[in-house]
C-alpha cells in the first residue's frame, strides 16, 4: 500500500482517557493497528466460516436453515435499526471531541454517554422478546409449525441485541483510545461457541426432519445468544488494561449529550430506511425460498442460500475497509475538529487507494471463483451441489458491487469524522430506494430460481449509484482537489485492467483442477488470479500491487 507525503503529514488528534489526552497513532501506526485488525479479522472470519457451515450443514438451506437465519438475524437487524448505526458512526467522534475540550480528558462524558446507551439498550431487549411474534411476522410470510419453531428461536436470540449494543459501546472506548485489536478478535469467541453448540446439536439431534424439539430448540436458541454474551465480557480485561473503569452517570441534563443524540437520531433514520429495503429483501427471499419448495426446485434458492452468499461476499470488507478505516477514523475525527479538511480529504483519498488494492481483485475473484469458493465452505452436511450453485450464483452478482461497496463505507465515514450524520441519510436514500425497487422487480419478473440472484445483482447496482452520488458531495463538502481525483479513480481504473484479466486465467485455472475438488480449484485458481495480477500490475503501473508484492519479496529474502 502507498501513501503521498501529504498523508503522512495528516494531523494528530487525541483520545479519550482519563487524565491528558494522548496523540493519535501517525500513519506508520495507523497501518500497524489496520494490520493486527485485518488478522483478527481473518480470523474471525474463517471461524465464521465454520460456523456458518456447521450451521448449514445441520439445517440446510431450506425451511429448517430460513427459520434458524431469520431468529438469530432479526435481533440484529433491530439493533442496527434503532441504536447500533448510531453508536457505530457517532461514538469515536465525539469520544474524540471531548478528550480534547473537556478538562477530565472526556471522563465524565464518556461515563454519561455509556449510561444513556445502555439504558435503552435495556429498555429495547424487553421490548423485542415481548414483540417476538410481531418482528417475525414482520420479516416473513410463516404460518403453523414453520411460524412457531421461528418464533420460539427468536425469543431465545432476541436478549442478543442488549450484548450487541455493550460489544459496540465497549469496542468504540476502545477504538477511541487507540485499541482497536480487542474488537476484531473476541468474535472468534463467540464462533467458537456457536460451533460448539451446534456440534453438539449434530451429536445429539435424532433426526427431527423439518422440525427441531424443544430441546433442540433451546439449545440452538440460547447457544447461539451465549456466543454474543462471551463476545461482549471478553472486552473487559482490554478495558482494565487501557485504564478505563465504568461510572454509570445519571447527571444528563446540561451535559453536552445533546449534539450526540441529534446525530445518532439522523442515523437512526438511515439504518431505517436500510432495514426498510433488507425487509423487502427478506420478505422476498423467504417468498422465493417457499414457493421454490412448492415448485419442486432444486437448490433452496431463498433467504439462507442469500445470507450465506452476502456473508462470504463481505469477508474483504470487514477484513481490508474495516480494519483501516477503524484505525483512521480518530485522526480523521482530530483533523475535522481542528477544522483541517485537507487533512480528512487526504486520509479518505488514502484509505480509497488502499482499501482498492485488495478490495478490486477479490470482488473480480469472487466473481471468477464462485462455484469453487462456495463449494469449499457450504457444500457439506444437507448441502448438497445444487444448493451450492446456487448460492455461487447470488455470490457472482454480489461481487461487482464489493467495489462500490468498500468506497462508500470509506466516503460515509468522511462526513461521519466532520460530525454529519444528516447528510448521509439523505445520499443513503438513493441505495436504500433501488435495492428495494431492484428486488421487487427482480422478484416480479424472474422466476423462482433466479429470483433471489436477482436481488443480490440489484443491491450491487444500488451501490454504485449511492457511492457516485456520496462522492460528488463529499468532494464538494471537503473542498480543495476532489477526493476520487487525488488518485483514488485512477487506482481504481487500473486495478480493475489489471485485475480483470486474471481473473478470467484464475476461472480457467480453477475449471482445470475441477476434478481434484472444490477447495484445490479454487486455491488453483486464487494462485493463477494472483500471479497474473503480479505480472500486470508493473507494466500497468499499478503501485499499490507493485509496492505490496516488492514488500512480500523482501520479506522472503531476510
Amino acid at each position: 500500500m502507498t501513501a503521498t507525503s501529504a498523508d503522512a503529514a495528516a494531523s494528530g488528534t487525541a483520545v479519550t482517557g482519563r487524565g491528558p489526552a494522548h496523540a493519535a497513532p501517525k500513519k506508520s501506526s495507523v497501518l500497524r493497528s489496520g494490520a493486527l485488525m485485518a488478522v483478527g479479522s481473518v480470523v474471525s472470519r474463517a471461524t465464521g466460516f465454520v460456523r456458518s457451515a456447521i450451521v448449514t450443514a445441520a439445517l440446510g438451506t431450506t425451511l429448517l436453515g430460513d427459520g434458524y437465519a431469520v431468529a438469530n438475524t432479526v435481533p440484529n437487524m433491530v439493533y442496527i435499526l434503532l441504536i447500533g448505526g448510531a453508536l457505530n458512526a457517532v461514538f469515536v467522534p465525539e469520544l474524540v471531541r471531548a478528550a480534547k475540550e473537556h478538562p477530565d480528558g472526556g471522563a465524565a462524558y464518556t461515563d454519561r454517554l455509556l449510561t444513556v446507551c445502555t439504558a435503552a439498550l435495556v429498555v429495547l431487549t424487553a421490548a423485542a422478546v415481548l414483540a417476538a411474534p410481531a418482528l417475525v411476522a414482520a420479516y416473513t410470510d410463516y404460518t403453523g409449525a414453520q411460524a412457531e419453531l421461528t418464533v420460539a428461536l427468536a425469543r431465545y436470540c432476541l436478549p442478543q441485541i442488549f450484548f450487541y449494543g455493550l460489544f459496540t459501546l465497549l469496542g468504540q472506548v476502545l477504538n477511541a483510545r487507540g485499541r482497536f485489536g480487542a474488537m476484531m478478535w473476541t468474535p472468534v469467541l463467540n464462533n467458537l461457541v456457536v460451533v460448539a453448540v451446534f456440534g453438539l446439536y449434530l451429536a445429539v439431534a435424532h433426526g427431527a426432519g423439518d422440525g427441531l424439539t424443544p430441546a433442540e430448540t433451546r439449545l440452538l436458541g440460547w447457544g447461539t445468544t451465549a456466543g454474543i454474551v462471551v463476545q461482549a465480557l471478553a472486552l473487559v480485561p482490554s478495558l482494565r488494561s487501557a485504564g478505563f473503569r465504568w461510572r454509570p452517570r445519571f447527571d444528563w441534563r446540561g451535559s453536552g449529550l445533546a449534539r450526540p443524540l441529534r446525530s445518532a437520531g439522523w442515523l437512526v433514520l438511515l439504518v431505517l430506511t436500510n432495514q426498510l429495503a433488507y425487509w423487502v429483501v427478506t420478505r422476498l427471499a423467504t417468498t422465493t425460498g417457499s414457493t421454490a419448495v412448492a415448485e419442486g426446485v432444486s437448490g433452496g434458492a431463498g433467504y439462507t442460500a442469500y445470507s450465506n452468499a452476502y456473508l462470504l461476499w463481505m469477508v474483504p470488507q470487514g477484513i481490508v475497509t474495516v480494519s483501516l478505516v477503524t484505525a483512521l477514523m480518530p485522526r480523521m475525527s482530530g483533523a475535522a475538529a481542528d477544522g483541517d479538511l485537507a487533512a480528512v480529504r487526504r486520509d479518505v483519498s488514502y484509505a480509497l487507494r488502499s482499501s482498492a488494492a485488495v478490495i478490486v481483485p477479490a470482488a473480480c475473484l469472487l466473481a471468477a471463483l464462485a462455484p469453487w469458493v462456495m463449494g469449499s465452505v457450504f457444500e457439506y452436511g444437507r448441502t448438497g451441489a445444487a444448493d451450492t450453485a446456487v448460492m455461487a450464483g447470488m455470490l457472482a452478482a454480489f461481487a461487482p458491487g464489493l467495489i462500490a461497496f468498500s468506497g462508500q463505507y470509506v466516503l460515509s465515514r468522511g462526513f461521519y469524522a466532520l460530525s454529519d450524520t444528516r447528510t448521509p441519510f439523505f445520499l443513503n436514500l438513493v441505495i436504500a430506494t433501488l435495492n428495494a425497487g431492484l428486488s421487487f422487480a427482480a422478484y416480479l419478473l424472474l422466476p423462482a430460481r433466479w429470483a433471489v440472484t436477482g436481488m443480490a445483482g440489484a443491491y450491487a447496482l444500488a451501490l454504485f449509484a449511492g457511492c457516485a452520488v456520496t462522492a460528488y458531495t463529499l468532494n464538494r463538502r471537503l473542498g480543495g482537489g476532489p477526493v476520487l481525483r487525488s488518485g483514488a479513480l485512477g487506482t481504481h481504473v487500473r486495478l480493475l485492467v489489471a485485475a480483470v484479466p486474471a481473473a478470467v486465467l484464475g476461472h480457467l485455472a480453477a475449471r482445470a483442477a475441477d476434478g481434484f475438488g472444490h477447495l484445490a480449484a479454487a486455491a488453483a485458481g486464487t494462485l493463477v488470479l494472483a500471479a497474473a495480477l503480479a505480472l500486470l500490475a508493473r507494466p500497468l503501473r499499478v503501485t499499490e500491487i507493485t509496492d505490496l508484492t516488492d514488500s512480500v519479496r523482501a520479506r522472503l529474502r531476510r
